[in-house]
C-alpha cells in the first residue's frame, strides 16, 4: 500500500512543533520552509557570509531527525559568549554545508543525511530573496525582521506584501503539492512565516491545480499591530485570497484555553487569543474542525537567544495536532 504524501508549509518553530508530530506516522513527509528569514543569527550570517537563511530549514531538519537526542541537541544549540554568542551552531553548520557544496540546496540535503531525517526538507526557493511590506503612508518596510517588529502595520494599513527579487519556487516543491493527499498550511507567524511561501511563483497556482485536501491550522493567538482582532475566519481569509481561491478545504482550531496566567501574560502585552466567530458569519467554505490542540508545556528559551523575546509560550502541541490531522488521510 502507498504512504499517503503530506505537505507542509510554513516555517519557524510552527512547523518544528507540527513536523515534530507527524514524522511518527507512516506517510511520506515534505516540510516546503520559508526562505525570507533576517532575523537573529540567520540574520547575521546572511550578512556576513552571503549564504541563504539556514534558521526555518535548521529547525524543520532537527525536527525530523531520528539521529540521537544529543545530536538534536548540539544541532539547536546556541553559544552563551564570546563572538559566537546568539549564534546556533545548527545554522552555522548548515551555512558551512552550502559553502562546501556550494549549493544552499545540496548542504540541506547533506545535513539530512546527518540527522537521517524521515522526509524531506525543500526551501520554496533557491533565491536570495528579502520580504518587502508597503504600507499605506507610502513607506516600505524591508526584510521580515524589520516587519516582524513594526507594530504599526494595521493603524496604517498593508498596501502590498512583495519578494525582492521576483522569486520562482522550487520545481521539488511544485511537484511535491501536485503529488500530495494532504496540504497542511501554519501554523506561525502570519506576515513572516506563512505568507512568504505564496509570494514565491508558482507555489500557489500548483495548491490550485492540486487535488489534495487543504488544511490550515489556525494560529492561536493574534500579533499585536499585525493581526490583533483576527477571528479564524479573517486568517483563512487572508490565505485564501492570497492564493486566488477558495482552496482551504478544513481549519483545525483550538477549542482548549491556555492558564490563566498565560493569558494574562499575553493580555498584558494586548496580544489575545484567537476566537472561532462561526456564529456570526455560518457561510465558512470551509470546514472548521474544533479540537484540544494546546501543549501543556510551557518552553523554555536560550538566554543568547536575541529572539527569544518575540517567541511563543502559547503553543500548539505535536502530538494532538498530528493526530487531528492523520484523521483526514
Amino acid at each position: 500500500m502507498c504512504k499517503k504524501k503530506v505537505v507542509t508549509i510554513g516555517g519557524g518553530t510552527g512547523s518544528f512543533m507540527l513536523l515534530s508530530g507527524l514524522k511518527e506516522y507512516p506517510i511520506d513527509l515534505s516540510a516546503i520552509v520559508s526562505m525570507a528569514d533576517d532575523g537573529g543569527s540567520t540574520g547575521v550570517l546572511r550578512d556576513e557570509l552571503g549564504v541563504l537563511p539556514p534558521g526555518d530549514v535548521r529547525q524543520c531538519l532537527v525536527a525530523l531527525s531520528e539521529s540521537p537526542q544529543t545530536l538534536r541537541d548540539l544541532m539547536n544549540y546556541r553559544f552563551e559568549r564570546g563572538g559566537l554568542k546568539g549564534h546556533s551552531f545548527g545554522n552555522i553548520f548548515l551555512s558551512a554545508f552550502e559553502k562546501v557544496t556550494g549549493s544552499f540546496d545540496k548542504g540541506v540535503k547533506e545535513v539530512g543525511r546527518v540527522l537521517k531525517i524521515r522526509g524531506e526538507v525543500i526551501p520554496v526557493t533557491a533565491l536570495d530573496v528579502n520580504l518587502y511590506m508597503e504600507l499605506k503612508d507610502g513607506s516600505i518596510l524591508q526584510g521580515e525582521d524589520e516587519i516582524n517588529k513594526c507594530a504599526r502595520l494595521q493603524k496604517i494599513g498593508i498596501l502590498k506584501n512583495y519578494l525582492r527579487p521576483h522569486a520562482k519556487a522550487s520545481k521539488r516543491a511544485i511537484r511535491k503539492i501536485l503529488e500530495a493527499d494532504l496540504v497542511v498550511i501554519g501554523p506561525g507567524n502570519h506576515y513572516c512565516s506563512i505568507i512568504p511561501n505564496f509570494l514565491v511563483g508558482g507555489i500557489s497556482r500548483a495548491i490550485i491545480r492540486s487535488r489534495a485536501r487543504v488544511v490550515y491550522n489556525c494560529n492561536l493567538v493574534n500579533k499585536k499591530g499585525h493581526t490583533s482582532g483576527y477571528s479564524l475566519g479573517d486568517y483563512a481569509s487572508d490565505i485564501n485570497h492570497i492564493i486566488g481561491q477558495d482552496r482551504i478545504d478544513y481549519v483545525i482550531f483550538n477549542n482548549r484555553k491556555p492558564s490563566q496566567k498565560l493569558i494574562e501574560k499575553y493580555n498584558r502585552k494586548r496580544e489575545m487569543l484567537v476566537e472561532n466567530c462561526s456564529s456570526k458569519n455560518k457561510k465558512y467554505p470551509y470546514r472548521v474542525i474544533e479540537a484540544n490542540v494546546l501543549s501543556n508545556v510551557t518552553p523554555k528559551y536560550s538566554k543568547s537567544d536575541v529572539l527569544a523575546g518575540q517567541r511563543a509560550f502559547i503553543r500548539h502541541d505535536s502530538q494532538k495536532l498530528a493526530r487531528v490531522l492523520m484523521k483526514l488521510i
